[in-house]
């Protein structure tokens, strides 16, 4: 109960801090506001970037960003489409006289303006990260208390993308924190995809969808096949398994987040790469890269610029993939599309070489569906057969997957 009066009361101190803005501020400067359908309407795809924490943490600064942003564009990511490009925590060191955010002088002597300008010429967009907590998870300054200023200071210095965790929030209530919010980045009037990062804590997938544009779903990924950890990280296959019932949520515009991609960052082989990239498309999962752009090797490349994939992840159904059959450490996911079109996964969790011969027709999706399908693998970019008569044959190595898209045969 004493959470909840503390909630209400903020909710409406922020309320009178928007009265009090709009009577204090010139109507000419006064943003337009979005509206609650403009607001819904940003990310009718999953969003697709790069963010600093999982290679960088808090060894964040301008340059950084900079020749990030060149390298998207030099890599072939930016071609792949690929466009955010976010600063995590760290890039706010204080508050000034007036509570402004004051971001690091030294890290980035030419201000976040200068930063998004330069993201925004190479034709990308830029996105920022802070907190509802008093303070970030790196112990910087949160926004608790400061939402509607500093989404002021998000729009004023051209930012699109809003990362908002969930660190010392004293206890608030997430559904209103991250409500504040959405509606004080709706009233500084730029378009700015929100993105939820409460950790799946208090399920919100079944209260997100309007809120924010994405929600993570689990705590944090850690750079490893499988595996958890004390304070909460889970290895790649752990979450496929905590997020694999929650496609009834996903969709244009509410998308299911199971964290950032830790391709590249040498933590698994690039075949369990791959599979990790392939199991996040299947999800139509945000696609947020976090490696070293500036140094990837020819695999990371090839993983992350495969546009076969991305259309995937990128369809505009934006239908997550569910399990359709398992066999032990041997999973077939089912994906539907647009135009009649599937996506098939087969994802081998085990130690051992799967020699696969299966019939088609013992996945259920596809026996109710009926007719035909031609059949195109999408890690070798070629078509692998006319019909789907015949049984699928193919090694899959261990924690590979073989991904293939169905297409009717008209």
């Amino acid at each position: 109960m004493i959470s909840n009066q503390r909630t209400m009361k903020r909710l409406f101190a922020f309320l009178a801090t928007l009265l009090l803005a709009g009577t204090v501020t010139a109507q000419n400067d006064k943003p337009q506001p979005l509206s609650q359908e403009e607001f819904e309407a940003l990310c009718p795809t999953p969003p697709m970037g790069w963010n600093s924490w999982n290679r960088f943490g808090c060894n964040v600064s301008e340059q950084l960003l900079m020749e990030a942003a060149d390298a998207m564009v030099a890599s072939g990511m930016k071609d792949a489409g690929y466009e955010y490009i976010v600063v995590d925590d760290c890039w706010q060191v204080d508050r000034d006289a007036d509570g402004n955010i004051v971001c690091d002088p030294e890290r980035f002597p030419h201000g976040m303006k200068y930063v998004a300008d330069y993201i925004h010429s190479k034709g990308l967009k830029f996105g920022l990260y802070s907190c509802v907590g008093t303070h970030t998870c790196a112990g910087r300054p949160g926004s608790m208390g400061h939402e509607y200023q500093d989404a002021l200071y998000y729009a004023r210095n051209g930012v699109d993308y809003l990362k908002y965790d969930f660190c010392n929030n004293r206890g608030t209530n997430s559904k209103t924190a991250y409500t504040i919010m959405r509606e004080a980045l709706k009233e500084a009037g730029r378009p700015i995809v929100f993105s939820i990062c409460e950790w799946g804590s208090t399920q919100p997938w079944e209260w997100g969808k309007g809120i924010g544009h994405l929600w993570r779903a689990t705590g944090d990924i850690i750079n490893t096949w499988d595996g958890k950890e004390e304070w909460g990280g889970h290895g790649m296959v752990n979450i496929i398994d905590l997020v694999q019932d929650l496609y009834p949520y996903n969709g244009p515009g509410h998308w299911n987040d199971p964290d950032m991609l830790e391709v590249g960052n040498g933590g698994m082989t690039a075949i369990e790469d791959q599979s990790h990239f392939s199991m996040w498309c299947m999800f139509s999962a945000p696609l947020m890269a976090g490696n070293d752009l500036n140094n990837m090797d020819d695999d990371t490349r090839r993983i992350l610029t495969n546009k076969d994939v991305i259309a995937i992840d990128q369809d505009p159904l934006g239908i997550q993939a569910h399990l359709s059959v398992a066999m032990g450490d041997r999973q077939i996911w089912v994906k539907q599309m647009s135009n009649d079109e599937w996506a098939v996964c087969f994802l081998n969790r085990g130690g051992d070489e799967w020699r696969l011969n299966f019939n088609w027709n013992d996945i259920p999706e596809l026996r109710t569906a009926g007719g035909d399908f031609s059949v195109y693998d999408l890690w070798q970019h070629k078509a692998v057969a006319k019909s789907i008569a015949k049984n699928v044959i193919s090694s899959i190595p261990s924690h590979g997957v073989l991904m293939v898209r169905l297409t009717p045969v008209r």
